[in-house]
């Protein structure tokens, strides 16, 4: 079973749909499946980025969001303080994703004790506090009382690349070193201001995959509930060979849901319905993979740009025919060359005998679903794995 993914199911996830599967057959369970995937996909996640003014925080929500501070839709940057109110900043390709840029706590406008209130805490999922020096008496107070709401808390502590080539023109610099202190004497700080076991993360917003990027986002990914997770995990930006693996494994987890779906269907005994109804189901998935691989030409053409090499650099090393185009047309081809023009025709006809029929029909479905989701999305993860080391020049 953990081959198919079916461990993924909860025990009382299974045990709907086999209540299900008992009260209305396959079509039945294809049906609680289907709610099942459509609340998974519409989930929201509300991200809160807080801090003192002038901390980087605009420029942390761009980079969380996949996007340079010049790009179109980027919150606004400077060196004074651009933000005015709550601003949210839907996620580019996943919109279920918020990311709200907060206020500055300590202006004038949103002083320490009055904060959480104005900008309406209760909306958000979980708060990262950004400072770009040492963390000072109002994040603790605001660390404080979100601990107080029962929500999660992370402090950043930002702009780690300017301090490491300011000490690098020390005699005797050492970039681990200096990173240590760095971390040290964040957690004492705030050590000291009553704060329990803090988790400082160390970040460039302009290179993301250094320093603590990733360790952020394990800890992100754990301590959110299952559902929230997923969402989450498909949204970060595609930074690592690490990410790119731990996003295969969320998507593949997905398949055999899916290949339930197309085989429930298949058990409707309609001539062609499960034909469309694959196909509809591929290309939204497949679109998924893309999506979240960062494959897109604006996301290539970003990352070319990132590590200044050509953007047809990184394209040459993507086989994969899906990169090109996803379309039912494309999807259908792919389709009919998987289950063989025959099996095909197989299901078209087994899909109109009762009973005997539909279970024929429903196993062609689910295999064949199965196998094309399977392909693909190993085909398109090892392209984003391809990109990814063309990119940085890497293999590891």
């Amino acid at each position: 079973m953990a081959e198919y993914g079916f461990e993924e199911f909860g025990e009382d996830e299974v045990n709907d749909i086999r209540e299900a599967m008992e009260a209305g057959g396959l079509a039945g369970a294809a049906e609680r499946i289907q709610v099942y995937l459509e609340s998974l996909d519409s989930v929201e996640l509300n991200i809160a980025i807080t801090g003192e003014s002038g901390a980087g925080k605009s420029t942390f929500v761009n980079a969380f969001r996949g996007l340079k501070d010049e790009d179109e839709g980027a919150a606004p940057t400077g060196v004074v303080e651009t933000t005015a109110k709550p601003t949210e900043y839907p996620h580019p390709k996943f919109p279920n994703v918020t990311i709200w840029d907060l206020p500055g706590i300590g202006t004038p406008n949103f002083k320490a004790d009055e904060y959480l209130e104005q900008v309406n805490f209760k909306r958000y999922d979980f708060f990262i506090i950004i400072a770009s020096e040492r963390f000072r008496s109002n994040n603790v107070t605001l660390a404080m009382q979100i601990q107080e709401m029962k929500k999660k808390f992370y402090f950043v502590r930002s702009k780690i690349d300017e301090n490491l080539r300011a000490e690098s023109r020390k005699r005797g610099y050492s970039e681990e070193k200096t990173l240590d202190q760095i971390r040290q004497n964040c957690v004492q700080g705030l050590q000291d201001h009553g704060v329990k076991d803090p988790r400082v993360f160390l970040i460039s917003s302009f290179d993301l995959k250094l320093y603590d990027f990733d360790r952020l986002e394990e800890t992100l990914e754990k301590e959110l509930p299952k559902h929230k997770k997923h969402i989450l995990l498909l949204s970060l930006p595609n930074i690592s060979l690490q990410v790119s693996k731990r996003k295969q494994e969320e998507l593949r987890a997905r398949i055999w849901k899916l290949a339930a779906l197309s085989c429930g269907v298949a058990a409707v005994p309609i001539p062609g319905l499960s034909v469309v109804c694959d196909v509809a189901i591929l290309v939204r998935e497949l679109t998924l993979y893309y999506n979240t691989f960062s494959l897109d030409d604006e996301s290539l053409q970003s990352l070319a740009q990132r590590v200044d090499k050509p953007v047809e650099d990184l394209k040459s090393v993507i086989k994969s025919p899906l990169a090109k185009e996803i379309s039912s047309d494309v999807v259908l081809k792919l389709l009919m060359k998987a289950a063989g023009g025959g099996l095909m025709l197989v299901e078209y006809w087994a899909s109109t005998i009762p009973i005997i029929g539909s279970i024929a029909a429903g196993g062609i479905s689910f295999g064949t679903t199965y196998y094309m989701l399977k392909s693909c999305l190993e085909e398109l993860a090892e392209d984003s794995c391809n990109v990814l080391k063309k990119a940085f020049e890497t293999e590891v």
